[in-house]
């Protein structure tokens, strides 16, 4: 099969897909008629089509004559892949010298991207930077990144006809010009691979670039050691993903390191299930970390440092009433026990590690400012009294660090080179500078980001707790729950997720995100290859009889999914007696001709109804020679057999009411009486074979995920409605 034609937007050339297909010596004709936003695609000879620049690249790259263009070995692709997405940084505005900078280390000593030879790899890249036209001209011409400019001129003489001949087609003369495509499809990285919806995901769909045009500040490549650190107290949920997948991006972009830190410094919120299930969460996400620490593990020094901070008169133990001790902290008052001898705060501090009766009414507080405008610097408390058992270490202790004490003291031992923070913590961050001071530690440098914040949606894992503990969810794989696994539960892909987080950025604007929008990215995900079945709601589901139709059932093998041949093929039975629903039979009349669907036409020729008006009973004829074309209605339908199977539809709806809650509105007043509907449902035999977490679409019903499999006849199989990005109806 031959490529015929190259298609893509006029604005848009997709620079790496053409140039490698020259290189490769590949026939094509260059089609830039695509509408605007549309993929790059290949049309083929027989009919069939490829979508998108990473797919068309791994296409060329495995059909080329050229020895090793995708890789010797599955490592070598693997490497590939990373560069491909890594490659359209390049068209990221303030990213782009910070990217130069970063392949020109990597060059060093090196003459190709990818083991010892010319890959795709190297292509797409070179063609990124051709492609931003001056702006690559001016460094190329400066001494500023010597291996860069080595390892591109060397390609360009390489293949000078090739590459002279795309960029002064597409760029400008001699790629000096300003470039054709202002913004170019080679930072749309979602391929729509040929590979199962229902397969293992793989955050390979999603292009590094995305919204990224920020750098870390002071960040070196090579030297930028990043955390993800949730505190135990739940599951992970959207928000926290965005975190975490913020981490791995600027680890990855500098080629730093990555760990994942368990901030469990309060007992009382905390468990090892919680602990299982983060980790399960993050993996799920496709984060590779390197270690996993505990801000426990530090618990020793860090009452070691609040000692030495006693000792310097830059921490006082306090018995204030807490009540109290925050009005005053409002207030800007010191407490009466601030300039209490250092003696007597170590007299004290021996009290609460005992967790005596005296003790457990104190807390250490360290001496900042009292009248600073930032409140978060009026002596803020270090230490409190805890009695109950860590989940880790049992009652090895009666006092706990807060997260504002423990965090600048670990990120700086673990060697944290930036901790990014939500910007909710914005008042915060000068409190975390000033305890690392008075720590006497390495500064850590702090960068802020947006919390996520999305409609209808409570994101507090202490709210998320009471639908828990209350049994208005079934638990925190809830498919109504914002948490990863609530949301995998309900359907959605994580190359979805990552898509839509990564879009974001790691902007620094306050954001209110629609769930349609992350649905939407999932639909585009499953809709090319998830395979097609049928169901029927039981409700007064109506008997149509074909009075033409086959006396003895016969069985026909159709394809799952029509333009996908991954999903497989369907054994479909035929009978003149079939189901239909009620709301079909409803718009149905007398001598009206309609399609059955991958069957073809009938003639309904009587309606029969109750006294209410229901449809009961139909009769109609085949009519197969009739044209689909001219009908009004294409109609699902099942046979009627003993071989179909019970269903249960399940449809969710927001938690909440209210798109986002005011400044101390209670939740518990916009609560959502009904979140979830069942439907009785029949369905196709072939659903039998359905796998837990499987998805499909129910033909002119939607898309759906397989919560529970085929049992036994009596058990019916549990369908979760995954929302396709329309707006959604609330639940009657």
């Amino acid at each position: 099969m031959e490529i015929k034609s190259l298609s893509f937007p006029a604005d848009s050339p997709p620079l790496s897909v053409i140039t490698a297909a020259k290189i490769a010596a590949l026939p094509f004709t260059a089609d830039p008629s695509a509408a605007p936003e549309s993929p790059p695609s290949f049309l083929f000879s027989n009919g069939l089509k490829l979508d998108g620049t990473y797919v068309l690249l791994r296409y060329i790259g495995g059909i080329a004559s050229i020895p090793d263009f995708y890789g010797k070995n599955a490592y070598d692709a693997a490497q590939i892949d990373e560069w491909l997405e890594y490659a359209p940084i390049f068209s990221s505005g303030s990213a782009f010298e910070n990217a130069c900078k970063y392949v020109d280390d990597y060059l060093r000593g090196r003459t190709f991207l990818v083991a010892h030879c010319l890959t795709i790899a190297d292509i797409a890249t070179w063609s990124l930077l051709a492609g931003t036209g001056q702006r690559w001209e001016s460094l190329r011409k400066s001494k500023k990144y010597q291996n860069l400019v080595r390892w591109f001129n060397s390609i360009l003489t390489e293949h000078n006809n090739v590459l002279s001949d795309v960029t002064a087609t597409y760029v400008g003369k001699r790629g000096t010009g300003k470039p054709v495509a202002a913004k170019s499809k080679e930072n749309q990285g979602v391929s729509q691979s040929a590979k199962s919806v229902n397969g293992d995901a793989s955050g390979k769909a999603v292009s590094k670039s995305s919204s990224f045009e920020v750098d870390l500040p002071d960040a070196e490549p090579g030297n930028v050691k990043l955390r993800f650190a949730p505190e135990p107290s739940g599951y992970l949920h959207i928000g926290h993903s965005k975190a975490a997948l913020l981490n791995k991006y600027f680890a990855e972009r500098y080629g730093g390191t990555f760990i994942v830190r368990f901030d469990d410094t309060n007992p009382a919120k905390e468990s090892n299930e919680f602990v299982d299930n983060l980790l399960i969460d993050i993996d799920t996400l496709g984060i590779k970390y390197e270690t996993v620490t505990y801000t426990s593990d530090y618990f020793p020094q860090l009452m070691e440092m609040a000692e030495s901070l006693i000792l310097q008169g830059k921490a006082y133990v306090d018995d204030t009433p807490r009540e109290e001790m925050q009005k005053q902290r409002m207030d800007g008052i010191e407490s009466k026990c601030r300039n209490n001898s250092v003696e007597e705060n170590l007299k004290l501090w021996k009290e609460m590690i005992t967790g005596s009766e005296s003790g457990l009414r104190c807390c250490l507080r360290g001496k900042l400012d009292m009248q600073d405008p930032n409140k978060s610097l009026r002596d803020p408390v270090y230490y409190r009294c805890n009695p109950i058992p860590h989940h880790r270490i049992g009652s090895k202790y009666k006092i706990y660090p807060t997260y504002d004490f423990a965090c600048p003291f670990v990120d700086s031992i673990e060697g944290i080179t930036h901790a990014l923070r939500s910007s909710e913590y914005h008042d915060r961050n000068a409190q975390y500078y000033r305890i690392q001071e008075d720590m006497g530690l390495r500064k850590v440098h702090i960068y802020e980001f947006s919390r996520l914040n999305m409609v209808y949606t409570l994101l507090s894992k202490r709210k998320l707790l009471w639908f828990v503990q209350n049994g208005k969810v079934d638990g925190w794989d809830d498919p109504r729950f914002p948490t990863v696994q609530g949301i995998v539960r309900r359907g959605l892909k994580i190359e979805a997720l990552i898509q839509f987080i990564l879009e974001q950025g790691a902007s620094k604007n306050l954001n209110l995100m629609e769930w349609d929008k992350l649905w939407t990215i999932n639909k585009k995900i499953i809709d090319p290859v998830c395979p097609r079945h049928t169901a029927v709601v039981e409700d007064r589901r109506v008997l149509l009889t074909l009075t033409n139709g086959p006396e003895q059932p016969f069985v026909r093998a159709i394809p799952r999914h029509k333009k996908y041949e991954g999903a497989g093929e369907k054994a479909t039975t035929f009978t003149n007696r079939i189901w239909l629903d009620q709301a079909d039979a409803e718009v149905l009349t007398v001598d009206e001709e309609v399609t059955l669907m991958d069957w073809g036409n009938t003639i309904i020729k009587v309606i029969e109804k109750d006294q209410g008006g229901k449809v009961t009973q139909l009769t109609g004829v085949l009519h197969l020679e009739g044209s689909v074309k001219t009908t009004k209605w294409k109609l699902t339908w099942l046979p009627e057999i003993n071989e179909l199977v019970n269903l249960t539809l399940m449809e969710f709806d927001y938690l909440i009411t209210k798109k986002k809650l005011e400044e101390g509105e209670d939740f518990l007043d916009v609560l959502n009486p009904c979140t979830k509907k069942e439907t009785a449902a029949i369905g196709d035999a072939n659903m039998r074979k359905l796998k837990r977490g499987e998805i499909l679409q129910l033909e002119r019903k939607g898309y759906f995920r397989c919560d529970v499999p085929y049992l036994r006849p009596s058990k019916p199989i549990v369908l979760f409605a995954i929302p396709d990005g329309r707006q959604q109806t609330s639940l009657k």
